[in-house]
């Protein structure tokens, strides 16, 4: 990737170009940077409290009985989003979709392991397993870079 900066006196106003063969996950990053989008925090309900919760901090949402949880070191949150609405406004750079009813923070996975069936288990640093279903595991792949030697 080429990064090119013209500063001119002359330029009204600040404008971005972004030049691609076709767009990928790291344009999506740059781009939703960028624009800004994005949330600095969620507010997730835990018994009568109501708790703000920085995204990198959550390890995973999952839904369950059309309620939607954000699972942290600290305990499991209820919130009022959706998964697609989540998905949305997360960076697509650090939270990636592993099933219907799984999105996952990519910097809290610690390790996976390939089951027989097609699927694969993740285990995050907290412990905590979820399953990749066979739809998201070319996604989940390509997001680990895990098919590099067939690149070469």
């Amino acid at each position: 990737m080429k990064v090119s900066i013209d500063i001119d006196g002359q330029h009204e106003e600040t404008t971005i170009v972004i030049q691609c063969k076709e767009m990928d996950d790291s344009i999506k990053s740059i781009v939703h940077f960028i624009n800004g989008q994005g949330t600095r925090f969620l507010v997730g309900q835990k018994g009568e409290m109501r708790h703000i919760l920085k995204p990198a901090d959550i390890h995973y949402f999952h839904t369950a009985n059309d309620t939607v949880s954000a699972v942290t070191a600290t305990g499991e949150f209820r919130l009022k989003e959706k998964l697609y609405e989540l998905e949305a406004m997360l960076a697509p750079s650090q939270f990636i979709r592993l099933s219907k009813s799984v999105i996952a923070n990519l910097d809290e996975m610690s390790r996976f392991e390939a089951s027989f069936n097609g699927t694969l288990c993740v285990y995050f640093k907290s412990g905590a397993k979820e399953y990749v279903s066979r739809n998201y595991v070319n996604t989940i792949k390509e997001s680990l870079k895990m098919n590099r030697r067939k690149e070469q």
